[in-house]
């Protein structure tokens, strides 16, 4: 009796988090408490490549057509809807202001925590890997080739960069840009507001990272774990250093890659013939230590707080499935339409 009541406490604690997932077909935003679907928030707009992130109390979600909504996540009621842009791509929080990056129209958009429009910055360009900076904020400009660093005080800093910046990624004080037309990757230090541009090597021998989404990496400190586009293989990278550590294989190849919180697992997922399965992998011994079939289609995927469990979205199956770590015993699943993105409350 007591290894039951020991069993079923263990999946209780592991449902414990607040968990919200993007219906990808329904314009909507699954509540998951406790284990059970909880409540849906609709209309939120075009939710592909939808995006959740949460500050000072509220969930925000953007909408890949445009729809920033704000969403009280004490009574998971949403709060405000506005429109800041026909195709928008990133969202983020300086310490007062909401930023969010337009594909079209060519602006950045500056909003109070009300939703207000304060400011729309014209740039001529798309807008993509706005990222807040301290009180500011950086973007970059995809068809100008450089990165606006927007301070408090109103300054931009521009920097010239590679052919085409596609995606971006914060890390301490340095903002690290990635070209599509271009090969190597730019290195902007926030502290030194210095730019250089690093040609990533392991051997002797120049890696080339294809079009990197920094979406999919995952990265602990100043170690990132990249996955090889069109290998198999993941990359173990030293940021500051420009510098290709080691390489792990793997049975697929690779499309996201997630850390648990101290750092001591990454998970991976997969497309084409290998896209029903997960791999875990212990990173003191850089090998793979289970791999499984985890759904049809795994869309998405994200460590719990404590890193014991791993919450895995099922896209064919419609199904989100929690996974005990690092065994990968499935421990419980919820029914919800054609998930995608997975988000832990804060």
């Amino acid at each position: 009796m007591l290894p039951l009541i020991l069993f079923l406490l263990s999946i209780s604690l592991a449902l414990a988090e607040k968990l919200y997932v993007v219906e990808r077909e329904r314009s909507s935003l699954a509540v998951v408490e406790n284990g059970r679907l909880v409540k849906r928030i609709e209309a939120l707009g075009n939710m592909n490549h939808a995006t959740v992130k949460f500050w000072r109390g509220y969930a925000y979600v953007i909408s890949r057509d445009g729809y920033l909504s704000k969403i009280d996540t004490k009574r998971d009621e949403l709060v405000k809807r506005v429109k800041v842009g026909k195709s928008s791509i990133g969202i983020d929080f300086t310490d007062r202001y909401v930023v969010v990056a337009n594909y079209d129209p060519d602006t950045v958009v500056v909003l109070d925590e009300e939703l207000n429009v304060l400011r729309e910055i014209s740039t001529g360009s798309r807008n993509v890997g706005i990222k807040a900076y301290k009180t500011g904020f950086l973007f970059s400009l995809m068809d100008k080739d450089e990165v606006w660093w927007v301070r408090e005080d109103g300054e931009v800093l521009k920097f010239a960069v590679g052919k085409m910046p596609f995606d971006a990624l914060l890390f301490g004080d340095y903002y690290l840009v990635g070209f599509f037309k271009d090969e190597g990757i730019g290195l902007i230090d926030l502290k030194e507001k210095s730019y250089k541009s690093l040609k990533f090597k392991r051997e002797g021998k120049e890696v080339v990272f294809k079009i990197p989404h920094f979406g999919t990496w995952g990265v602990f400190k100043d170690t990132a774990y990249v996955p090889a586009v069109g290998e198999r293989k993941l990359y173990v990278v030293d940021l500051k250093e420009g510098k290709v550590l080691e390489e792990i294989a793997l049975s697929g190849l690779p499309v996201f890659v997630a850390v648990s919180p101290k750092g001591d697992y990454i998970a991976v997922n997969f497309s084409g013939d290998r896209e029903d399965f997960l791999a875990l992998i212990d990173l003191k011994e850089r090998k793979i230590l289970k791999e499984t079939q985890a759904g049809k289609r795994v869309m998405h995927f994200r460590f719990s707080k404590d890193g014991n469990k791993l919450y895995l979205t099922s896209y064919f199956e419609s199904k989100l499935k929690v996974f005990e770590v690092p065994t990968l015993k499935i421990l419980h699943e919820v029914d919800i339409p054609n998930p995608s993105g997975v988000f832990l409350a804060k």
